[in-house]
């Protein structure tokens, strides 16, 4: 991940350039390889830059050759290597990152350039012939991105990758909402990103399902999520989810590493030979670089139920596994930072970020700057626990819409800002643009849990070789077929309980009934919320917390959002 501030049409941009500095310095933990900034007319762009892809050249803000156009960006473009080839019109390209594409799709599709991007983005472009802003955000909103504007200078625009560059400077601010595209020609927002699946939540899909199809347009997901110059690994929690992500991400290094010593062979022969395996580009994917060996990541307390599951799928996969462990005590100590990093006082988000945080400080430490993540599968297949409560197929399609419509809000953003605060990239393939069409259209019928289907059980059944004798499988069928456990549960059951505790010790009853007048409405309904909003509260003013949702559960009568808290969860484990 990389960091971004910019504002557009600053009254005094060159006095006000320190500050933006500043500004962007704060999130300098999410860039931390290289700062750049430039000004234009009455805009100035910040970057702090993680360098994954290009990192030779791909220092930013980006600027074309007649300094015309400027550009900075947190993200991966997948299809950047196509999309250069697709170009109607020659460009000269000052850079290898996979990022510049976009100032030559500008220049030719203007507002529409975000419709042709495959990746997770933020950016913002200024034109300084035109003195005009786009910005954009990926369309599921995995990487992070805010919009603000101040009253002390009413006719400026801010953008940002986190709120902490945003709230000295503007006392106004929102999420910008994923799949829209900001023009300042208008000064208005606009979804580009249209699937008839989003656009039209209550019309119910009647797609059949294809396991084939299911199945190789994920494993594509994973593949083009490899576009790396840097060493990178897995999250692995042990759970279906992020065991198939290290399940296909393990057999693609494995088929490049092979065809690396087969060039190597060949060089040797006088063929020639290259240290960079390409992807074919009829997948619309780019070059990675080859590893001799998947790193893979876990973190629980000591005997875990996740850490005991990743250490098994290590295993039987081959990974160099990394099996860490946290106390009780180190999360504790962690929490301020941690919601700090995060801007959220959300209970869900905070429970299962905490570990990860912990995990991605020591993934850094370890070398690793890039690292795939299991995010999203819950969304898109109803794969929470209280998806068994699900009345019908409409109510249960809808539900997996509302809940991928706000990702950015929830999942999103814990696996970015709790990796990005130690200068990590996660990566996510479920959230696929092309997975997610196949996945979403599918007829909700087959996802619907019953007895004879675990929860997401299409998924699963998509990557079962158990009807193919000569098939390699792909995971061990006790963890293919493994029940749903939240992240906040799976690292130990202790971690929830203490928290819960812990919090009963830092909120009194007459506090919890007297809620601050600042929160209005949106009053924590438990002592553990309430803590949470008082530490948020130390770190940002009151209206920041427009941009935070809470994270609950439906169909549940349950005030807990935990996993376990869940009644379907409990009969499992006492009949298991």
């Amino acid at each position: 991940m990389c960091g971004i501030f910019a504002c557009y049409r600053h009254p005094d941009v060159q006095k006000f350039k320190p500050t933006a500095l500043k500004m962007g310095k704060a999130v300098r933990h999410r860039g931390p390889d290289w700062s750049g900034n430039w000004i234009a007319n009455d805009t100035i762009l910040v970057h702090e830059r993680l360098s994954i892809v290009g990192v030779d050249s791909g220092a930013q803000p980006l600027v074309s050759k007649d300094e015309t156009i400027s550009l900075a960006v947190n993200g991966e473009i997948y299809n950047h290597r196509v999309l250069r080839k697709q170009l109607a019109k020659p460009y000269e390209f000052k850079t290898h990152s996979d990022c510049e594409v976009i100032i030559p799709l500008y220049l030719e599709h203007g507002i529409d350039a975000p419709k042709f991007l495959d990746g997770m983005f933020s950016w913002v472009l200024h034109d300084k012939t035109a003195n005009r802003v786009i910005a954009a955000r990926d369309p599921i909103g995995i990487t992070t991105f805010y919009m603000g504007r101040s009253s002390t200078t009413p006719g400026a625009v801010y953008f940002a990758s986190e709120l902490k560059c945003l709230h000295p400077v503007c006392d106004h601010i929102v999420a910008f909402p994923p799949g829209h595209v900001y023009d300042s020609n208008t000064d208005e927002l606009t979804r580009y990103f249209t699937p008839k699946w989003l656009m039209e939540p209550t019309s119910t899909p009647t797609t059949p399902l294809d396991y084939d199809l299911l199945r190789t347009t994920f494993e594509r997901s994973v593949r083009k999520r490899l576009m790396a110059e840097v060493p990178f690994g897995v999250l692995l929690s042990g759970g279906l989810d992020s065991s198939l992500v290290a399940s296909i991400a393990q057999r693609e290094v494995k088929r490049l590493n092979a065809e690396a010593k087969s060039r190597t062979n060949g060089a040797a022969n006088g063929v020639g030979g290259d240290h960079l395996v390409g992807i074919d580009d009829g997948d619309h994917l780019s070059t990675v670089q080859v590893l001799p060996e998947l790193n893979s990541f876990s973190i629980g307390l000591p005997d875990a139920p996740d850490s005991k599951a990743a250490q098994e799928v290590a295993d039987f996969l081959g990974t160099k596994h990394h099996n860490l462990t946290f106390t009780i005590e180190d999360g504790l100590n962690a929490l301020s930072d941690v919601i700090y990093h995060l801007e959220t006082y959300d209970v869900t988000t905070i429970r299962a970020s905490t570990p990860m945080f912990l995990l991605s400080r020591k993934i850094k430490a370890l070398g690793v700057k890039m690292v795939l993540s299991g995010e999203g599968s819950d969304e898109i297949f109803g794969g929470y626990l209280y998806f068994h409560a699900a009345p019908d197929k409409k109510a249960f399609h809808e539900e997996c819409v509302r809940r991928v419509k706000n990702l950015h809000l929830a999942d999103c953003l814990r696996a970015n800002k709790s990796t990005s605060a130690w200068g990590v990239e996660a990566r996510v393939p479920f959230l696929d643009k092309q997975f997610l069409e196949v996945a979403m259209n599918v007829d909700p019928a087959e996802k619907m849990i019953t007895k004879d289907r675990i929860e997401k059980y299409i998924i699963r059944k998509a990557f079962d070789t158990s009807d193919k004798p000569d098939a390699e499988p792909y995971l061990p069928d006790k963890i293919l077929w493994r029940q749903k456990e939240q992240f906040s549960d799976g690292v130990g059951y202790g971690w929830i309980d203490a928290l819960k505790d812990t919090a009963e010790k830092m909120v009194s009853d007459e506090e919890l009934a007297n809620p601050k007048k600042e929160w209005g409405d949106d009053v924590p309904d438990t002592k553990e919320a309430y803590w949470y909003r008082c530490m948020f509260d130390e770190h940002f003013p009151p209206y920041c917390a427009e941009t935070v949702m809470r994270w609950t559960p439906t169909w549940s009568k349950q005030s807990d959002p935990s996993g376990r808290a869940i009644e379907i969860h409990q009969d499992k484990y006492e009949d298991a």
